[in-house]
């Protein structure tokens, strides 16, 4: 059994400088970010699935 902890993907702690970064790599930067956006959106209906789940089985 896995616990929460090994499925959610750790944040990064780097930071960013946007003052040195091109517009291009701006777009790109924004394009990572959407990604991470929808791979969260992706485990909360995952659990979301998962705790309905939980409750029709313990409602039994």
């Amino acid at each position: 059994m896995t616990s929460d902890e090994n499925d959610i993907p750790m944040p990064t702690s780097h930071s960013v400088n946007f003052e040195t970064m091109s517009v291009e790599e701006l777009k790109d930067y924004i394009k990572q970010l959407e990604q991470e956006i929808k791979t969260a959106e992706s485990f909360i209906e995952k659990k979301k699935a998962a705790h309905v789940s939980a409750d029709s089985f313990f409602k039994k």
